[in-house]
């Protein structure tokens, strides 16, 4: 998100993991509250260029969430539809792991463009990756491409070593086999983690680091991946689900 702020997007981040917000700390706005205009909306924070909702914003920090899904899904669309997001370039839902309620939430109340699926290399997060592009993929949304996390570690004192801790291509092969995109290795890196730490984004905080390169490309990518899809294909459409 802010990778594509910073190349001059105007871009929107919604952190709509109800139960694990994580948006507040690596932003540097924990404790921060969004006001609300004399409509009664709900208007975002804004931190290096990105608007900013999540739920962190709202309870308090040292206590848990404590909701059935049908209260979460309420919050995600109060989030959606009761904000001021203002004119965007891209909105980014910050999605929980699984193919639960937040995410049939989304796909019923807002046109989604496409995905971008996160994984880490081994085998057993690779098997929960392919049941989310395949729940996207029953529901008319199509997956953008695949990011592999924490991909390989790479020594400050040893710039041209590689050492896979998790495993090596396991993105890589996934994304061959679903016919998508591989649209970055994300390094196990220091910078990134204490950046994230200290809510300071890697690449405001340490532009020049081996991470903020990678978030730089990935945000390119994404960016042509989206644009490809809207020549290519019709507006992903909200669906409706039927219980019988």
């Amino acid at each position: 998100a802010v990778a594509l702020a910073k190349s001059g997007k105007r871009v929107g981040l919604l952190d709509a993991d109800i139960y694990g917000p994580s948006v507040p700390l690596m932003f540097g706005v924990k404790g921060e509250k969004p006001r609300v205009n004399e409509n009664r909306d709900i208007v975002p924070l804004e931190r290096h260029g990105v608007k900013l909702l999540s739920m962190g914003f709202l309870v308090d920090p040292n206590n848990a969430v404590v909701w059935r899904g049908p209260m979460a899904s309420s919050a995600v669309k109060q989030f959606v539809n009761d904000a001021v997001w203002g004119e965007l370039d891209y909105l980014i839902l910050d999605l929980p792991p699984g193919t639960g309620d937040i995410q049939l939430t989304l796909v019923q109340t807002v046109p989604v463009t496409g995905t971008v699926i996160v994984s880490t290399p081994q085998a057993v997060a690779l098997a929960d990756a392919r049941k989310g592009i395949k729940m996207f993929e029953k529901t008319g949304v199509p997956c953008l491409g695949i990011v592999e996390n924490m991909a390989y570690f790479t020594p400050p004192d040893l710039p041209d070593r590689k050492y896979f801790l998790f495993g090596q291509a396991g993105a890589q092969k996934l994304a061959a086999e679903m016919e998508v995109p591989l649209l970055a290795e994300i390094p196990l890196e220091q910078a990134t983690r204490e950046a994230g730490d200290l809510g300071a984004p890697v690449t405001v905080r340490e532009p020049d680091s081996l991470g903020a390169g990678v978030f730089r490309e990935l945000a390119g990518r994404v960016a042509r991946e989206v644009s490809i899809r809207n020549a290519e294909a019709p507006a992903t459409q909200p669906i409706e689900i039927l219980h019988r």
